[in-house]
């Protein structure tokens, strides 16, 4: 008298779908990521190293510091002598320059002849 009848309960038959739909939402949600964050993002690095390749002698840069300066030489792949003021130079890294105000033209060899 004191145990009582448990009664079962159905409901196994649909149990299934429930992994297939986190797999579904999971990739949703990565889709998602990639193409609002990381992909934006990649292509920002890419322009950023494209800016960073270009440069040369006489550029106006800003660095990522807030200095603005003329490139006066580039010394190697990682460094760039710039010139803030008549006569001072400073050694910047190559990735701390964060916009090119104003590029140089490039020099023709026609106007040399």
């Amino acid at each position: 008298m004191l145990i009582s009848t448990a009664w079962a309960q159905s409901g196994g038959a649909a149990g299934g779908g429930g992994l297939m739909q986190t797999i579904i939402m999971m990739v949703l949600i990565f889709g998602v990521f990639y193409f609002l964050m990381i992909r934006p993002q990649q292509k920002k690095v890419k322009a950023h190293r494209e800016m960073i390749g270009a440069l040369r002698r006489g550029d106006k840069v800003v660095t990522a510091g807030g200095i603005y300066g003329t490139v006066a030489k580039i010394t190697n792949e990682a460094e760039v002598a710039l010139e803030i003021a008549d006569g001072v130079r400073v050694r910047v890294a190559r990735g701390t320059i964060s916009e090119v105000i104003s590029k140089t033209e490039p020099a023709n060899d026609t106007a040399k002849k």
